[in-house]
């Protein structure tokens, strides 16, 4: 095997990419990245029932919008293609390296019916009501020759199943968990060629992580049952593993397995809601792994420098969608205006048609949002005025009510009805003016100012930037909405 740190993307083509996977995809980057290493795409679609059309595409863009570039993939043969085993399999060459175990007596042919495997089926202990398993029982593997002979030529549909002894115990290594052994009586003899000359999941990736020379087998630590019979595999080959990295499981707030139905368990996801893909990456990269010291905003440049995934953790990490945002929000605060701009119109647009200044309007907003569609109930009373209850215009912090609020608009209307120019410093001028001249408080007269023109408790901006950008004619109509619903009020 290469001594060149050599990692592994191996996704199945079966929808959007769960936050594991991209997670599993991460580490595996930076593993590679943070040693000059290269990391490889595979494509895994051995499971045909699966698969979903379109969903190659995806795993590409995915890659391609976090940044996840890879050295080797189906589109990038650098020697050991393909890389799609759907392509590998048309070779024959999973067959015959599973013929070689067959000669080796690590494994075997298996001729059993559906109806017979259906009678070994007994349930499992203490689970949901209804749920069985399997644990085949080795008839095949008493088999003679001319009897498997005369059952290949007669065409009678098959598997090839490993054969594991049910005496001794086997014993792999992981990086993060240590040494785990396990009795062989645990395991199954499971099948490395389908029916359909498909090689299984757990077969392929053996064959082609060795053929790849992968170095680095990262992935959820729910494969850590499956890793004795990957070793045994591996040993029966006479193969050097890889290195097995297992990572924890990611749960929800409530502790159980992050599922579709959180709302927010796969990139797509996430985007779609508004978050930005820097920051999703950067979250990630989080959840199982921590830096030495206490920053938690990093670029992928600097992920790669500082990962050392001997710093990944055995406890479960939680997807916490709250910190997510609160890291959306810094990342969206330190964004180039420019590039905000692009990600926000769409949201902006929706709620507002008329002929404003959008970006002005986004200025106000970007260190206000957690997500971009958060954009929408800070800016959208700029579109119309909403009516709104006069209890708003009461505040004690300034000293503001009803009647104070009353004889502030009435005040202010004809000296900005008097002035042709809008702009925020000019507004600021003449309530400032207004405030001298009348010795109030600042916020006695710019509460209610703020809002006659926006209708709500709290906005992006104080009333001389809204007043700007709504402009004279719509500024000065609903300060005199606002009059009017006072006046109503107080008889």
């Amino acid at each position: 095997m290469s001594t060149k740190i050599r990692t592994r993307f191996a996704p199945s083509p079966t929808g959007r990419m769960h936050v594991g996977n991209l997670r599993t995809a991460l580490y595996e980057y930076l593993i590679a990245k943070h040693e000059g290493g290269d990391f490889i795409l595979r494509i895994e679609d051995t499971d045909q029932e699966r698969l979903v059309e379109g969903a190659v595409d995806i795993i590409y863009r995915t890659m391609d919008k976090t940044g996840l570039h890879h050295d080797e993939g189906p589109d990038k043969d650098k020697g050991f293609g393909p890389y799609v085993q759907s392509e590998r399999q048309a070779t024959g060459m999973y067959l015959d390296y599973a013929k070689k175990l067959i000669d080796k007596g690590e494994a075997y042919y298996c001729f059993c019916t559906k109806e017979r495997l259906d009678s070994l089926k007994t349930a499992v202990e203490g689970s949901e009501e209804g749920k069985e398993i399997t644990v085949y029982d080795k008839h095949c593997l008493g088999l003679s020759k001319e009897e498997v002979e005369a059952n290949l030529a007669a065409g009678i549909p098959y598997v090839v199943r490993q054969n594991v002894p049910k005496e001794g115990t086997t014993t792999f290594h992981d990086e993060i968990y240590g040494d785990i052994t396990v009795d062989n009586a645990e395991l199954d003899d499971m099948i490395l060629i389908k029916s359909d000359g498909f090689p299984t999941y757990n077969f392929a990736n053996v064959v082609d992580d060795h053929l790849m020379e992968i170095s680095h087998v990262v992935r959820g630590n729910e494969y850590i049952s499956s890793s004795p019979k990957y070793q045994r595999l591996y040993d029966a080959f006479g193969w050097e593993s890889p290195k097995y990295v297992h990572l924890p499981l990611i749960t929800d707030e409530n502790h159980k397995k992050l599922s579709k139905r959180s709302g927010h368990s796969s990139y797509e996801d996430l985007i779609e809601q508004g978050f930005i893909s820097e920051a999703v990456v950067n979250y990630i990269a989080l959840l199982g792994w921590s830096p030495e010291d206490n920053n938690e905003i990093f670029s992928l440049e600097e992920l790669i420098k500082m990962f050392d995934y001997r710093h990944i953790n055995k406890s479960p990490s939680v997807f916490d969608i709250v910190k997510l945002r609160w890291m959306n929000s810094e990342y969206i605060k330190a964004m180039d205006n420019e590039r905000f701009y692009e990600l926000a119109m769409p949201y902006i647009k929706e709620v507002i048609t008329k002929d404003y200044d959008l970006k002005k309007i986004l200025d106000l907003v970007k260190t206000r949002i957690e997500v971009l569609p958060d954009i929408k109930d800070h800016v959208d009373f700029f579109e119309e005025l909403p009516d709104y209850d006069i209890a708003m215009y009461t505040h004690k912090k300034m000293k503001t009510d009803s009647a104070i609020s009353l004889e502030v608009l009435k005040d202010l209307l004809p000296l900005l009805e008097a002035t042709d120019d809008f702009s925020v410093d000019n507004i600021h001028s003449i309530a400032m003016q207004y405030v001298a001249d009348k010795g109030i408080k600042n916020g006695t007269a710019l509460w209610p100012l703020r809002t006659a023109v926006s209708g709500k408790q709290m906005t992006p901006g104080g009333a001389f930037e809204i007043a700007e950008i709504l402009g004279k004619d719509e500024s000065i109509r609903r300060i005199k909405i606002g009059i009017e619903k006072l006046e109503k009020a107080l008889g």
